[in-house]
């Protein structure tokens, strides 16, 4: 499955990321091998659970935090890293709580982070390892070099996916307006979307985990999302077999289930269409549009002319075929924005007519 982390977690990634003061003091700790355990946040819980220590309350800074770390002990930061509260404590949390940990350290953290909710950091002198615990997952932080080298590579993946689903949606539109759509073709399109979603996904996580050492990634990320790909859900609504009353529901089931399917699952057209409820067994089945995607392509038409346009008008073919005149029967159809559509899907047919000569 693709990567789905929590909103804590992704703060908690964010707060360590390279450029932060708590990155700083953290690989300062990794270079003077001494090891530590932060807990990011205080309240009753916690201090329920200490013994020992002293009092610091002082404003945060790597150089402390390295100079901290070098005594045994916890040390207790606020929720944002701004403020160093304790150092030097003992932490006895609950021994009842599960873990799957073997070192003492890390046995300690996973079961703080479990009891307190709050992200609970490991820094792993022998290992030369960071480790963030939130509540019952385990995040290893990596390398800058080795986060930045794979982000590299998904960012050409992503270029490669984003021009094949190009492709794909320009074919699309060609066969709707040819009246020659295949189940294979909807289930080639939704695939793609998918796959340029995760890989998206993806790549946002590098950009967060990098820090200030991500900004080229994600300028280039933002660079390969452009407003004009369309999403899943404009592809379902034209054609999965509900009734109008029951179509958003159906949606809405299918973008989740997208998003859900195993990496593995995903390059299976049959069970693609499985999950969205769509017939497997006869992909080179002729489907017919209902024409949301193409109207949806004129950016002066409001979603709710477009539904009453489908209502009215049985497919893309009927669409492309109505005069000025059927277009203007439609409630909130005037003259001017009749004008606009028949105009629109005439371009579009000449577009896809004159590329089919090319």
């Amino acid at each position: 499955m693709p990567l789905q982390y929590s909103d804590q977690l992704l703060k908690a990634i964010a707060r360590i990321a390279p450029g932060t003061d708590l990155r700083e003091g953290l690989e300062r700790i990794l270079r003077g091998r001494t090891g530590a355990l932060i807990v990011l946040g205080s309240d009753r819980t916690v201090q329920s659970m200490t013994s020992g220590g002293f009092v610091i309350n002082t404003e945060f800074s790597a150089t402390r935090l390295r100079e901290l770390a070098k005594m045994d002990g916890a040390i207790i930061c606020d929720r944002d890293a701004t403020t160093l509260l304790h150092a030097g404590v003992q932490l006895l949390p609950d021994p009842a709580i599960e873990t799957h940990e073997s070192g003492t350290r890390h046995r300690t953290a996973e079961r703080v982070a479990k009891q307190t909710g709050f992200p609970v950091i490991v820094v792993s002198s022998s290992m030369s390892m960071i480790s963030v615990y939130v509540d019952d997952i385990r995040y290893t932080v990596e390398h800058t070099q080795t986060l930045m080298s794979r982000a590299n590579q998904a960012i050409q993946t992503l270029e490669s996916y984003t021009r094949r689903l190009d492709q794909v949606l320009s074919n699309l539109s060609a066969l709707e307006i040819e009246s020659d759509v295949t189940l294979r073709d909807v289930l080639t399109t939704l695939q793609r979307m998918e796959m340029v979603r995760r890989i998206s996904a993806e790549v946002n996580h590098y950009a967060l985990e990098l820090g200030t050492s991500g900004r080229l990634v994600k300028l280039q990320l933002e660079e390969l999302n452009t407003p004009e790909l369309p999403d899943p859900n404009v592809i379902l609504r034209d054609y999965l077999p509900a009734p109008s009353e029951e179509l958003e529901d159906a949606v809405l089931a299918g973008v989740q289930a997208l998003s859900t399917l195993e990496d593995k699952d995903i390059v299976d057209l049959a069970t693609i269409a499985q999950v969205i409820n769509l017939d497997p067994h006869d992909l080179d089945m002729p489907i017919v549009p209902r024409g949301y995607r193409l109207l949806s392509g004129i950016k002066s038409v409001p979603g709710a002319i477009v539904d009453r346009l489908v209502a009215q008008f049985d497919g893309v073919q009927c669409l492309i075929a109505a005069s000025i005149d059927d277009l203007r029967a439609v409630d909130g159809v005037g003259e001017q924005r009749a004008q606009v559509i028949r105009e629109s899907l005439a371009r579009m047919a000449e577009t896809t007519m004159l590329d089919g000569f090319m």
